[in-house]
């Protein structure tokens, strides 16, 4: 690691103590040593922009990584020795605590301003929380002793040490350090008594060339910082917010949103207007809405970031959501239908010509649904074409068609247009009005597939929703081959998942009738942990209820249909409603029961 540091067969010892090497692994990853040290040497010269020595021990090679390296198995083969793993095992060793450093947990500031960076970078430590005068510093090398004195004499504060990894130290120092000197660069640059510090045009054509390259460099990279932070924690919406007297960013991650920092008033309208123009909007109009959209490039792979901006109250709100292809073109397989949804689905998409509706609110994940679809269904033999509010994601395979109001490009108006381009398949971004429904309606007699949203609770009330804006009972039955409800509901987090007991009062509530003696049944939750942010929560899944369209409901449909009535048939049809089906995935142990009554609550 550093000076006072232990040696590669020392942290041997450590690992032989606590069962997580075997005795003759020893004398391997010590013959080893040379080798590795030699291959890390040269990965990190290839990855490190500037090679020249600068006293910066985070690129050194240390034990640990050497270890970590040759990728070992523990006797019991269940894992991995990471680097994870050894620190925990020397933390043990020493008596001191091991921690997982969550960022959303950090105050910038503690970070920042109680250890200059350099120091940071040297001794690879990082404070993390300051509370009643004692100062929390995750150490890489806990027996740095020299490190922790020179702390406790520039910060005059009780310094208790914790351990962590190198990993995990070098990216909160260059989150965190690079983030803040760019805010902190920007807003001294920016601010000055003899600027109205309002409107960001009027600064910049105040200053010199020189001052603008200068003022631009430190908002860019205040921005790339935050959008690389916002990728790292799988957040899938940025909001960035003006207040009175400052402003406020917060991602949303798995639906919650969460406070990651306070920008400067001064510094606020650079970032937006930094934003707004890599997403080609209008900087100089504040006044209105707009909407952009920017691709970037992030650890080898691409994302899309759709932008859109709104004047609030103390100046322009913008939220980008991160459009992920990871995420938005999945295989069917891995949405979370049960097997037998999923037969039901496919036989949806062997259909030729007809309509198939996905309902349900806004961020239930009907977007990911219809993407993955059309994943499915493209081949190079097939036309697939989309009319999109906007376009979510730029897919090559299929040829997107964005709304355009303004220019008399709407969902009714395109889709006759688009009947003479020879299409197998159109999906509708969605079905809002009569007008846009009775085009959906025509392109299925037509021939056509097609593939639409409609905003309604579960799969039942589509039929209703239809007739009430105005369309046909019998066109209703000649197109419509089947409906998909769905929502979102959280993961329990795999890494503080366990087991609980629910009884059977708590289950009624959401009709889960055991009918057993015992009047209670093992269930899956978790208490929160590093990994999923103290939520206890990682990642969603979707719900569905399917309702397939056959000769009995069609039969039903009229101008005076209930949807009870509908709902009945399709009970007796088998369709699974969308709470039962979340009961299902409770049951799977793949989310809680409190999921399953925030999702279902209207139910």
């Amino acid at each position: 690691m550093q000076q006072n540091t232990m040696t590669i067969e020392h942290i041997c010892d450590i690992l032989l103590d606590q069962k997580l090497i075997l005795p003759e692994q020893k004398p391997f990853i010590i013959s080893k040593e040379s080798e590795q040290r030699v291959k890390l040497k040269r990965i990190i010269s290839l990855k490190s922009r500037d090679t020249r020595p600068t006293g910066n021990n985070s690129h050194e090679v240390t034990p640990v990584d050497i270890i970590s390296s040759l990728k070992l198995k523990t006797p019991t083969k269940k894992e991995e020795v990471t680097e994870e793993l050894i620190m925990e095992a020397i933390a043990e060793n020493l008596g001191l605590a091991y921690k997982k450093i969550n960022p959303l947990e950090l105050d910038l500031d503690v970070v920042t301003r109680m250890i200059a960076k350099p120091f940071a970078l040297k001794h690879l430590v990082v404070p993390i929380a300051l509370e009643d005068g004692e100062l929390k510093v995750a150490m890489y090398n806990p027996l740095n002793h020299e490190a922790l004195d020179d702390v406790k004499r520039v910060t005059r504060v009780k310094v208790t040490p914790v351990v962590c990894t190198k990993t995990d130290i070098l990216k909160i120092i260059t989150e965190f350090y690079g983030f803040k000197s760019s805010i902190v660069a920007a807003e001294r640059e920016l601010v000055s008594p003899l600027v109205d510090l309002g409107n960001l045009e009027q600064y910049t054509k105040l200053k010199s060339g020189h001052e603008i390259e200068s003022t631009d460099q430190h908002v860019k990279n205040a921005v790339d910082y935050l959008l690389n932070y916002a990728f790292q924690q799988r957040a899938s919406d940025i909001h960035i917010e003006p207040k009175r007297e400052a402003g406020n960013c917060r991602i949303r991650i798995d639906g919650i949103l969460h406070t990651i920092y306070s920008l400067p008033k001064g510094v606020y309208p650079a970032i937006v207007s930094r934003i707004k123009s890599l997403s080609r909007l209008n900087i100089a109009e504040k006044r209105r809405p707009q909407d952009g959209r920017m691709k970037v490039a992030y650890e080898g792979k691409e994302a899309e970031l759709r932008v859109s901006t709104v004047p609030v109250a103390f100046g322009e709100k913008v939220v980008l959501r991160v459009l992920n292809p990871d995420v938005l073109l999945q295989d069917l397989e891995g949405l979370g239908f049960f097997p037998m949804d999923l037969i039901n689905y496919h036989s949806f998409l062997k259909h030729t010509y007809g309509i198939i509706l996905v309902t349900g609110p806004t961020g239930s994940g009907k977007t990911t649904t219809l993407y993955s679809t059309l994943r499915y269904l493209s081949t190079p033999e097939l036309n697939i074409t989309t009319i999109e509010d906007p376009i979510e994601m730029v897919c090559p395979e299929f040829n997107q068609i964005a709304v355009q109001v303004p220019a008399g490009i709407t969902f009714a108006s395109i889709l006759r247009n688009i009947l003479r381009q020879d299409p197998d398949i159109i999906m509708v971004g969605e079905i809002r009005d009569l007008e846009t429904a009775e085009n959906a309606i025509q392109a299925a007699l037509t021939g056509h597939l097609v593939l639409s949203t409609l905003h309604t609770n579960d799969a039942v009330s589509a039929i209703t929703r239809l007739i009430d804006l105005g369309v046909e009972p019998f066109l209703i039955n000649a197109t419509l081959v089947g409906v998909i409800a769905q929502r979102l509901v959280r993961r329990i987090c795999p890494h503080c998942m366990e087991s609980f007991t629910l009884g059977q009062d708590e289950l009624s509530s959401i009709g889960l009738d055991l009918g057993n003696d015992a009047g209670e049944i093992e269930l899956k939750r978790a208490n929160g942990c590093i990994q999923c942010r103290k939520t206890g929560y990682q990642g969603r899944t979707a719900v569905f209820e399917i309702f397939p369209i056959t000769e009995k409901i069609r039969k039903s449909v009229n101008r005076e249909t209930s949807i009870d009535s509908i709902t009945k048939v399709a009970r007796e049809e088998g369709m699974s409603t969308l709470r039962e089906n979340a009961i299902r995935t409770m049951l799977k142990g793949v989310t809680t029961y409190n999921e399953v009554l925030r999702v279902t609550s209207e139910f």
